[in-house]
């Protein structure tokens, strides 16, 4: 492949390795970590770069700014609106090459991100386009230089990583269009990589559209900014957190629901595979590793069997209460009970005491059972329950139940995934 080509890349590559070289041991170590528990999807991206925003200051000038640069058409302003936050004005997409006439700006959480005209557009006009574009570039702290994978890199493409290569800016590479792309995909990116003098590997494939491959692109991102990489980590707390607490409310509302089928009130065999699947999320999203036979053991580390007996005889002295209000009660009460205790052992080593535990299962299945005790003695339908849990679960927290770190104990983690 061409001389400057390899050196285009070669430049970015080098330009990465001098800004990671340069920083000390112990920040490229916290930063490694980072990257491996980043997520692996879209919308928890979008969640983490919200929590993320809140780290940074409000200021345009105080964030990073990353450009996005390629030829007319290539999709840059449809991956512009894939980035942005909720709020900000999107930009016009259209077939027509040229949609895009000037540079705009917007918030994308933990940088700015820039939509630039293309690049090769003839004419006085497409040349001033062009201008408006290379002076964005100039600006950009981080490039995203995007191509159509559906019609393979022409002469165009690779004048403009000509161009492109002596602004000496950080950038990452990614061939848009892949759903439109017909026959072996891996063959047209080989293609691809091959004629920008890139290893496959660097070439990001995606479909902005359909937003397949923008979180592979996010990650690249961040990993080629220290700063961004750094604002993620300190996001990582109240992202897991979001998440943690929307996976205890469905699970609650579901063994909930499950509860009222016509089983033995102490049969929880349905219910086990339900908090079984509730510890095994939670491990995930604080990156921890845990078999599903040492999920169901941390079942019986918390206790759960004797937080259900001793709930249920509690609710039973209510009055008489019917069998389904109670076993919903139950369900969701030690459910929820489950889910802050793992939740809080995986965040913070801290093991609540079977007392906290207990305190709140009682909370939640007496909430849920005054609630639901409005519906009257007829078993409702299954999304009836499942509405009504997840609306008393939208108010339980662990700080609203009278649970403080202090009223937890020592404990000892589980396993833990390396580097965490």
């Amino acid at each position: 492949m061409d001389g400057p080509a390899n050196e285009f890349a070669s430049r970015w590559a080098q330009a990465l390795r001098d800004a990671w070289e340069g920083l000390p041991d112990a920040r490229r170590a916290e930063l490694t970590k980072i990257v491996g528990l980043l997520p692996a999807d879209l919308f928890r991206w979008r969640r983490l770069m919200e929590e993320a925003a809140a780290h940074l200051r409000l200021a345009a000038a105080g964030r990073h700014k990353v450009t996005i640069v390629g030829p007319a058409n290539a999709g840059k302003s449809t991956l512009y609106n894939q980035l942005i936050r909720t709020g900000q004005a999107r930009a016009d997409v259209s077939a027509i090459p040229g949609t895009t006439r000037a540079s705009q700006q917007a918030d994308a959480g933990i940088f700015q991100i820039v939509d630039t005209p293309g690049t090769d557009l003839q004419g006085e006009s497409g040349s001033e386009q062009k201008q408006r574009a290379l002076e964005a570039a100039r600006a950009a702290d981080l490039l995203v230089v995007l191509f159509d994978g559906a019609h393979g890199i022409r002469q165009a493409e690779r004048q403009l990583l000509s161009e492109l290569r002596g602004l000496g800016k950080p950038a990452v590479v990614a061939l848009n269009k892949m759903d439109l792309v017909s026959g072996e995909r891996p063959a047209v990116l080989g293609r691809a990589a091959a004629a920008l003098g890139f290893p496959a590997e660097q070439l990001l494939p995606l479909s902005a559209k359909s937003g397949a491959g923008v979180e592979r692109l996010l990650l690249e991102v961040a990993k080629s900014e220290p700063g961004i990489l750094a604002a993620l980590g300190e996001a990582l707390p109240g992202y897991r957190r979001v998440f943690a607490r929307a996976a205890i409310g469905r699970a609650a509302s579901t063994a909930a629901a499950i509860a009222v089928t016509p089983l033995p009130i102490m049969d929880f065999v349905p219910l086990i595979a339900v908090q079984s699947a509730l510890v095994l999320g939670l491990a995930r999203i604080y990156a921890y590793r845990l078999t599903p036979a040492r999920g169901r053991e941390l079942l019986l580390t918390f206790g759960v069997g004797l937080l259900a007996r001793n709930l249920f005889y509690e609710l039973m002295r209510l009055g008489g209460p019917p069998g389904w209000l109670v076993a919903a009660a139950v369900a969701a009460g030690t459910t929820t009970a489950l889910g802050y205790g793992a939740q809080a052992w995986f965040e913070r080593g801290e093991k609540f005491s079977r007392q906290t535990l207990e305190a709140l299962s009682r909370r939640v299945g007496a909430r849920v059972a005054g609630d639901l005790s409005g519906l009257g003695r007829r078993k409702p339908k299954r999304i009836v329950i499942e509405e009504r849990v997840e609306k008393v679960l939208s108010i339980e927290a662990p700080e609203s139940s009278g649970i403080a770190p202090e009223e937890s104990v020592s404990g000892d983690q589980p396993n833990a995934a390396p580097g965490t």
